[in-house]
C-alpha cells in the first residue's frame, strides 16, 4: 500500500511538472519587473528638480547677456558658477530637510494609527473584522472566503492589525518605510549630483574658451544628456519603455529651460532691465 502511494504521487508530481512546462510555452512574455530600490523616490524627484533648476538659472543668466551683443565672459561665468553653485547647495539642503522632515512625520502618522487601529481591533473586533470582509469581497474574492480568511486573520492580533492598516487605510507599517534621516541624506546628495550637470561646462570648458555662447552650448548640451539619462533610470526603475521616458523627462527640462531663456531675454530687451 505504501509503494502505491509513494508511486502515484510521483505520477502526479511529473504530471504536475509536465503540465507546467506545457503551460510556460503556451504563456505570453512575462512583462519586465521594476527595480525595487530603496529611496527611489528621492533620487528621481531631487534629481530632476536640480537639473531643471540650475538649468533654468544658467538660461536666464545666459539670455540676458548673450543677447545684449556684450562679451563680458568673465563676469558671466563669475555669475553662473557663484549663484550655481550657491542655489545648488541651498536649494539641496532645503530639499534635504524638507524630505527628512515629511519622512518623518508620514512615519509619526503611520506609528499613531497604528496605535488607533491596535485599538480598535482590541476593543471593537467586530466592525473591524466586517470592514476586511467588504474589502475582499468587493475585491471579488466569494463571500464564504473572505469571511474564512478574515476568521484566520482574527486568531493573530497583529497580523490583522496589519491588514487593516495595508487593505483599509492603505498606510504600510512604519518599519516598512524608509528612515527620515536617510531620506533627507539621498535627496540632497542626488540633487547636489545631477544639478552640477549643467554648471560643468563652464568650468571644464575654461582652459579651451572664453566664449558665453560656447559654455552656454556646453551647458545645454550636459543638461540634455543628464535629463536623458535620468529618463532612462526612471524607466529601468518603473519598468516603462525607455524612449517614451527619456523624451517626456527632457521635453520637461527643454521646457523650463526655454521658459527661463525667454524671460531672461524680455526682461533685458523689452522691459530694459540692463546691468
Amino acid at each position: 500500500m505504501a509503494e502505491n502511494v509513494g508511486v502515484d504521487t510521483t505520477h502526479l508530481l511529473r504530471l504536475e511538472e509536465d503540465g507546467e512546462a506545457e503551460n510556460d510555452q503556451k504563456i505570453s512574455k512575462r512583462p519586465k519587473e521594476p527595480w525595487r530600490g530603496d529611496y527611489v523616490k528621492s533620487i528621481v524627484y531631487a534629481g530632476l528638480d536640480a537639473i531643471v533648476t540650475c538649468f533654468s538659472l544658467i538660461s536666464s543668466m545666459s539670455a540676458g547677456h548673450l543677447s545684449s551683443g556684450e562679451h563680458f565672459y568673465q563676469w558671466l561665468e563669475m555669475d553662473v558658477l557663484v549663484l550655481g553653485f550657491a542655489n545648488l547647495v541651498a536649494d539641496g539642503i532645503s530639499m534635504g530637510f524638507g524630505d527628512f522632515v515629511s519622512s518623518g512625520t508620514e512615519q509619526d502618522a503611520a506609528v499613531m494609527e497604528r496605535m488607533v487601529t491596535d485599538w480598535e481591533v482590541a476593543n471593537r473586533s467586530g466592525p473591524q473584522m466586517t470592514q476586511l470582509i467588504r474589502h475582499y469581497h468587493a475585491l471579488g474574492m466569494d463571500l464564504h472566503d473572505a469571511t474564512t480568511v478574515v476568521n484566520i486573520f482574527s486568531k493573530y492580533r497583529e497580523i490583522l492589525v496589519d491588514e487593516q492598516m495595508t487593505a483599509q487605510k492603505g498606510i504600510p507599517s512604519a518599519e516598512e518605510t524608509e528612515k527620515p534621516w536617510k531620506s533627507g541624506l539621498v535627496t540632497f546628495a542626488s540633487f547636489l549630483v545631477f544639478g552640477s550637470a549643467p554648471l560643468l561646462s563652464f568650468i571644464v570648458l575654461i582652459p579651451f574658451t572664453q566664449s558665453d555662447t560656447v559654455k552656454f552650448i556646453g551647458a545645454t548640451v550636459l543638461s540634455a544628456l543628464a535629463l536623458l539619462l535620468l529618463g532612462i533610470a526612471k524607466a529601468r526603475i518603473a519598468g516603462r519603455n525607455y524612449a517614451v521616458s527619456a523624451t517626456v523627462t527632457f521635453f520637461n527640462g527643454a521646457i523650463a529651460g526655454g521658459a527661463a531663456y525667454i524671460i531672461g531675454w524680455t526682461l533685458r530687451n523689452i522691459a530694459g532691465l540692463q546691468d
